[in-house]
């Protein structure tokens, strides 16, 4: 009589079912986290270990809303609806609809949207285009405005990305413009020379003088370690007194002025105006294009570029390649204070075509938030002073439009430097951070390597 067969037994002669693409994948991250099974599995998967998350990489469009250009964007967008808010506050329709919010909030969130929305169109008119312009020539005049104060904020903002690339805290544009500014003002008033070689020698000179105020830094910190913010405060304050000294010696003051001002510089030695004299638009402006080439030319394209980059990632490592670190610190602050000395020129030469004590404004100090909201590329450097430069240029129309206190650009401004140092901020207000599902994918991971280990 032919043996019975349990189910039991039939199911054992079966062919096994396929493993599916989730098992497979288990079965290699166990097979990689214990060497084969030759060890227990360890604590953290081995997925975890190489950065990497199971399930195949992110997706595009969260690259791209996570990468560092856009968290730049996003951060200004936040400041700027922060600023609305600032705005809206200090608008009396506000205020009056506050009274009653809980009655009727449509009416305050009005008042609300339509403060902010005034005051943004207003800095919009002042810093890009104005409609109500008779002409286009009176229209385009804010551009034109917002294009010459963005010239000194490129230039200086790509000397502080400079050394921001290189491992160094260059916080001393302010002192490299106004030394800059010096030279070239004394080379424009009191040399008398023909047309083209005098405005050459203007700009030599002020590169000169930032070079070497920026490189006298360099030398300092390469010879006694002295550390560079400290002195490019220093040096920020010597220059400015200097300047001021100077400023009331017959050397440097108008003839039968009382006031602390320079002689005017020749007509030869000031950079021509791109578009006629119905705009203050300069040369200037072409050079920090050129001057934006120029740097990222040389961080991207040169040895010695690269140089720098591996100095600034990590000195010893470079020094232990071969590289002169001594020399490449002496060197980036030289070629620093020449990129803000050309601000300096910018400024007596293009702007003002004067010397005062004012020569900088704060234009160094700002070059540092120009560079940070730049992430200290030269082509976002260029960018985040067109931005600014528009603020600084819109601010007046919109006070005179609206009546918003300019200092709401200031807040403004240092709510965009607030979010920029903190990437991570802005990635958790909209909801961006990469890493939001790491832990339950790696809790997932570890559990079926402990799972596999133990079977």
């Amino acid at each position: 009589m032919p043996e019975e067969r349990h189910p039991k037994h039939a199911d054992q002669h079966a062919k096994p079912p396929e493993p599916s693409p989730a098992a497979e994948e288990t079965a290699a991250v166990v097979a990689v986290d214990t060497a084969g099974g030759a060890i227990s599995p360890s604590a953290v998967p081995a997925t975890a270990q190489s950065g990497k998350l199971p399930g195949g990489p992110d997706t595009l469009v969260r690259k791209i809303f996570t990468g560092s250009g856009m968290v730049s964007v996003l951060a200004v967008l936040l400041a700027l609806f922060i600023g609305g808010l600032l705005i809206a506050s200090t608008d009396k329709q506000v205020g009056t609809t506050s009274s009653y919010l809980f009655a009727r909030p449509a009416d305050f969130l009005s008042a609300v949207w339509n403060a902010a929305t005034r005051s943004y169109i207003a800095l919009f008119q002042g810093a890009v285009f104005n409609p109500r312009g008779s002409g286009l020539a009176v229209q385009f005049a804010p551009l034109m405005e917002t294009l010459t104060i963005a010239t000194p904020l490129i230039t200086a903002g790509l000397g502080v990305a400079l050394a921001f690339r290189a491992g160094l805290f260059n916080i001393g544009a302010q002192g490299q413009i106004i030394m800059a500014g010096i030279l070239a003002a004394w080379v424009g008033f009191a040399l008398h020379l023909p047309l083209g070689l005098h405005l050459v020698l203007v700009l030599l000179a002020g590169i000169i003088g930032g070079a070497l105020w920026g490189g006298m830094v360099g030398l300092l910190k390469a010879r006694t370690g002295a550390h560079e913010v400290i002195l490019t405060i220093m040096f920020n304050y010597i220059a400015l007194y200097f300047l001021r000294y100077l400023l009331n010696t017959p050397a440097f003051q108008r003839p039968g002025e009382t006031n602390p001002i320079s002689p005017i510089l020749d007509p030869t030695a000031v950079y021509p105006q791109i578009f006629g004299s119905q705009y203050r638009l300069h040369l200037g402006f072409v050079l920090a294009i050129a001057a934006t080439v120029l740097v990222w030319w040389l961080l991207n394209r040169s040895t010695v570029g690269f140089e720098f980059r591996a100095v600034g990632a990590n000195p010893k490592a470079a020094l232990t390649a071969g590289i002169n670190v001594s020399r490449s610190t002496i060197l980036v602050m030289a070629i620093a204070g020449a990129l803000a000395g050309m601000s300096g020129v910018a400024q007596v030469a293009g702007t003002e075509k004067v010397l005062t004590d004012g020569v900088a404004a704060t234009y160094g100090f700002d070059a540092i938030t120009v560079a940070l909201l730049g992430r200290s590329t030269p082509w976002g450097t260029f960018a985040a002073g067109l931005l600014f430069g528009a603020f600084r240029a819109g601010a007046v129309q919109m006070q005179i439009q609206t009546g918003t206190p300019i200092d709401i650009v200031l807040v403004v401004q240092s709510l965009i430097v607030l979010f920029i140092a903190a990437p991570p901020l802005v990635r958790a207000v909209f909801g961006l951070n990469p890493r939001r599902k790491k832990p339950a994918r790696a809790g997932k991971s570890q559990q079926a390597a402990t799972t596999g280990g133990a079977a």
